[in-house]
């Protein structure tokens, strides 16, 4: 199966924070990662006619289809071990009310978790699962 492909904000602490929270939970390793920011998140992004400008949307590209927003999140959240595949039945709830909260959450995000200066740097553990 080929893995599917997780573009997030790299200077956002949080979405950074939830890079490395997810790859011990897919021990599989259907996910790969890159930041939004990086020239392979751009090229992914104009290839499902995405402006690489908007930084306010986790993307998910998987089976040819691109998914963003809280469809992204409960997808990726579906591929994990443990309980997480649990709010994959989130994606029964429309997908204009979840995005709602989603954007509300994405307009706080850098003030409550902060920004840094430069995408995040992966660790050698990290680095198999980046795409460059």
């Amino acid at each position: 199966m080929e893995p599917s492909i997780l573009l997030f904000d790299g200077v956002c602490n949080f979405c950074s924070d939830a890079v490395r929270f997810l790859v011990p939970r897919d021990p599989k390793g259907r996910l790969r990662f890159a930041a939004l920011q990086s020239d392979t998140g751009a090229e992914i992004q104009r290839r499902f006619g995405l402006d690489p400008a908007d930084l306010d949307s986790v993307v998910l590209v998987e089976g040819g289809r691109c998914h963003t927003k809280s469809g992204a999140a409960l997808r990726v959240a579906g591929k994990l071990s443990g309980a997480w595949p649990l709010f994959a039945v989130l994606l029964v709830i429309p997908w204009p009310l979840r995005d709602w909260a989603y954007d509300r959450f994405a307009e706080r995000r850098y003030r409550w978790f902060g920004r840094s200066d430069a995408c995040l740097v992966p660790s050698p553990q990290l680095r198999e699962r980046f795409l460059t």
